[in-house]
């Protein structure tokens, strides 16, 4: 899948980095252009890996927001047009979507990915993804007040939303800055393997997964969630039924990066491998049983060819807001906003709750 990358803030930069660097050096060539945007100068400086442009230099002078996404927005709105022309030649006719990160607690990526989604889908036609990173419980309460604005407008402007939870993805134990490295480090592989789904580079695989299923996947809008998992492989394909089912329940239950996110509209499974290691009843017998587990019809699956000793599956789910954890996560927001409760009959309207501003 061919995509153009933009990354937003701090950790959208960061991320947007880390993505860009696992893609040339696993040689997929599925990153055809990326650029990171920030407020702030010194995080622009310390990227080496990717093109940088500064926003807001006549109202904070390089300085940043201070975690203002208010502001974030308003800098983003009057520098748009400045973004847009930086995209020439980043965005190409090669790509077949466009994803924007960033982390949607801070102020220059919480505030400025919104604005920056709308007017890319007025500019470009094809799909305009966010990759939109939360704050951890134990992160402050405007962190949490900042992500749950940023994710209603997000999730209004975006075709569809991949988020990925800071409590998802980290190691026990390790400290702040670990923890960041840690899960940026999960977030380039894992999204990284989505990105070259179908741009196969070890082999030809008997069912091989193409940009159009993740894009059809990812049709369904609203919240999408990715899993990973990966067992060392059997020099036996037989063997490996087994192995192919395991790491494709783990992908879902312990691995995704919304936790226990299993009820979706639409999902992806992708088992990645050497193709004679692939065994295909495994492969459409852990299909079947994701049609069971998301309660949906839709579920589309096939190989990822890969030079690797392990098999990994990826699991992606589409309109997948009906989550527990994307329901907490809204409670967690709207605490911090100190806004009342209500009832609501249907879960996805988490993200149309009145108690929570859209940011524009």
């Amino acid at each position: 899948m061919k995509v153009a990358l933009i990354g937003v803030g701090q950790a959208g930069g960061k991320v947007t980095e880390r993505l860009a660097r696992f893609d040339a050096n696993m040689g997929f060539e599925a990153v055809q252009g990326a650029l990171a945007i920030n407020s702030a100068k010194p995080d622009l400086q310390s990227l080496e890996f990717v093109d940088t442009q500064l926003i807001g230099a006549d109202r904070v002078n390089g300085h940043g927001v201070g975690g203002d996404n208010e502001l974030g927005t308003e800098i983003m709105q009057s520098d748009v047009q400045q973004v847009l022309g930086g995209l020439d030649g980043r965005v190409s006719s090669r790509s077949e979507a466009i994803f924007v990160v960033a982390g949607l607690g801070g102020g220059t990526g919480s505030g400025g990915a919104p604005v920056l989604v709308h007017h890319l889908q007025q500019v470009y036609d094809v799909p305009v993804y966010a990759l939109g990173i939360l704050p951890g419980r134990n992160e402050g309460a405007l962190y949490q007040a900042n992500a749950g604005r940023s994710l209603k407008t997000l999730a209004r402007e975006a075709d569809s939303t991949l988020l990925i939870d800071n409590d998802s993805w980290h190691e026990q134990g390790e400290s702040v800055e670990g923890a960041f490295e840690t899960i940026n480090g999960k977030i380039a592989q894992r999204v990284g393997l989505l990105f070259a789904s179908g741009e196969a580079v070890d082999g030809v695989g008997e069912s091989v997964v193409d940009s159009s299923e993740v894009i059809n996947t990812l049709r369904a809008g609203g919240i999408s969630v990715l899993g990973y998992a990966s067992e060392l492989a059997s020099e036996d394909s037989a063997t490996n039924l087994q192995t192919v089912m395991s790491v494709s329940r783990q992908a879902l239950l312990t691995g995704t990066s919304m936790p226990d996110a299993t009820e979706a509209d639409s999902a992806l499974l992708v088992i990645a491998g050497q193709p004679d290691l692939i065994p295909r009843k495994g492969v459409e017998k852990a299909r079947r049983w994701l049609e069971d587990e998301t309660g949906s019809m839709q579920v589309r699956g096939g190989d990822f060819p890969l030079d690797s000793d392990r098999l990994g599956a990826l699991v992606l789910l589409g309109g997948a807001e009906r989550s527990d954890r994307v329901d907490e996560f809204m409670e967690r927001a709207r605490e911090a906003k100190h806004a009342e409760e209500t009832e609501r009959a249907d879960p996805a309207e988490e993200l149309t709750d009145d108690r929570l501003e859209n940011l524009f």
